[in-house]
């Protein structure tokens, strides 16, 4: 006797196991369970996660082709400011039949949970060093002030000795003393 396994991320295959060639497709929103992340950012708990799934049956099992499609919050690396932003990963697996070939993914019963292999695919999609802007300049050495506004003053950072004598070099400098 089986047991029925449930969840958001369960879906049934009984109608197209071992019918090469049959499919079926799904649309839906689903919970994240728990968080998924440890780095600068992950998922919440609870965060919506839409799913498109296509259930492909196969001689050696069940074909999952997908996207997921949630956002992920967490903190810029440079100037630590909150983010949020949208992650859209594809992922495809093949569940075999058991007795098969050892996979990593196998039909279970008359269904395929997908809670792994999507938190894996967007897991693994997640920056590793997240920025709220592609030029951030970060935080202010001297200050730990966000630099992400700039005011178009230059600050006068202490010149470093070693460098005072190029201080008042610039490219066209000694051009007005050459000839044309």
């Amino acid at each position: 006797m089986s047991t029925r396994i449930s969840g958001p991320f369960v879906f049934p295959v009984r109608d197209i196991t071992h019918r090469p060639g049959e499919m079926r497709e799904f649309s839906i929103d689903v919970p994240a369970p728990e968080k998924w992340g440890e780095g600068m950012v992950a998922i919440e708990k609870g965060s919506e996660i839409g799913l498109d799934v296509r259930l492909e049956s196969v001689h050696e099992g069940i074909l999952v082709t997908g996207d997921a499609d949630t956002e992920y919050v967490g903190e810029c690396g440079r100037c630590l400011t909150d983010i949020r932003e949208r992650v859209r990963v594809a992922f495809q697996e093949l569940f075999a039949y058991p007795g098969g070939e050892a996979t990593d993914f196998d039909v279970q019963d008359d269904h395929v949970d997908l809670e792994n292999l999507v938190r894996d695919a967007i897991v693994l999609s997640l920056p590793f060093q997240p920025v709220c802007q592609p030029d951030c300049p970060g935080l202010d050495p001297a200050t730990g002030e966000r630099l992400t506004t700039s005011t178009g003053v230059l600050s006068s950072e202490p010149i470093d000795p070693r460098w005072a004598a190029l201080q008042d070099y610039t490219p066209d400098h000694g051009a007005e003393d050459s000839p044309a």
